[in-house]
């Protein structure tokens, strides 16, 4: 498959009264055309931010991309234009927030707001346009499209705002999907339908998917590769199947640890990460985990571990084996 996105030390700061906090230190990551890649860490982790930096939609100030490059069809997304950014997102890059309700006008009807990005993205007309955004409605299941065309935002349900927000996102046919905990706010039958949909417009319209979350159990289903990541680094980087079956960083042993299991015969508590994840008001010189770590050694406390390959497209960012107990080398 080729290569779509490449991220390369993505850093981006907020510049605070109380000091400048490190949100995303050195990302690096890649995606492949019809691939969906799941990042996942809990809030405050840096994940939002990471992409939200990739598009230039960091509100500045506060905060401020200070390094790194993205590169999408041979282009570094950081350093275009603004008139050439505004070309890529919504047409060849586009996204759904977590709250589709703060995203939508609420003075506008559904139909001008889908239509809109058609007319700038694509040139059609206004008529075009409308015809368009009636088969996308009806491509993501909402009944009696046609009508609901000129209704607005706040008479649509939670779970149909979603799936008129995902049918905006694809009116011109993206290469890239990016999904920002669209399921957060919905009840977990909803959530399943939403899934459900996005894996099957992934296979009709053959896009890749970035997909943020915080919950293990969505992505164990829908991506290809998962990037774990905490404190604004990626810590541990696989496959689906070999991350679940063999996760080697403690922070995402505690992920899957805290996950509920179905099956009988895993009877057992719930494991809780102790503390609280740090506000990085300096870069730092030490594993951002430590001070929650139940495998942390001395070496932990004076040098942060870069990600190194621990097996066939396996990376992660530990000194300690916790398989083992023994100190990687």
């Amino acid at each position: 498959m080729t290569e779509l996105l490449n991220v390369q030390d993505l850093k981006t700061q907020f510049h605070t009264r109380d000091g400048t906090v490190h949100a995303v230190n050195g990302v690096s990551f890649y995606l492949k055309e019809g691939e969906t890649l799941g990042i996942v860490g809990e809030s405050g982790c840096g994940k939002s931010v990471t992409v939200m930096s990739m598009l230039r939609l960091i509100q500045s100030p506060p905060g401020k991309v200070v390094g790194g490059k993205a590169f999408f069809d041979q282009k570094d997304l950081l350093q275009m234009s603004n008139e050439d950014i505004r070309h890529i997102r919504g047409a060849k890059i586009s996204m759904v927030f977590q709250d589709p309700m703060t995203s939508f006008n609420p003075v506008l009807t559904i139909g001008r707001q889908m239509s809109e990005s058609l007319e700038e993205h694509l040139g059609m007309t206004t008529k075009q346009g409308y015809q368009s955004a009636i088969d996308m409605l009806e491509l993501v299941s909402i009944p009696s499209a046609k009508d609901r065309m000129n209704d607005y935002p706040h008479q649509f349900s939670g779970g149909m705002r979603q799936r008129v927000m995902i049918a905006m996102s694809l009116t011109c046919k993206p290469q890239i999907l990016i999904a920002d905990e669209p399921t957060t706010a919905l009840d977990v039958t909803i959530q399943a339908q939403i899934v459900e949909l996005v894996k099957r417009l992934r296979d009709t319209l053959g896009m890749a998917i970035i997909w943020i979350t915080h919950d293990l159990g969505i992505i164990a289903g829908l991506a290809d590769r998962v990037a774990v990541m905490y404190a604004g680094f990626i810590i541990e980087e696989a496959r689906v199947k070999e991350l679940y079956k063999n996760p080697l960083h403690p922070y995402t042993l505690g992920l899957l640890g805290s996950l509920p299991r179905v099956d009988a015969a895993a009877r057992h508590r719930l494991v809780s990460i102790e503390g609280l994840p740090p506000v990085l008001y300096e870069d730092p010189s030490f594993c951002p985990f430590a001070s929650r770590c139940r495998y942390k050694v001395a070496h932990c406390s004076v040098e942060n571990p870069k990600l190194i390959p621990v097996g066939s497209e396996h990376r992660v960012a530990c000194w300690v084996d916790p398989q083992t107990g023994q100190e990687r080398l």
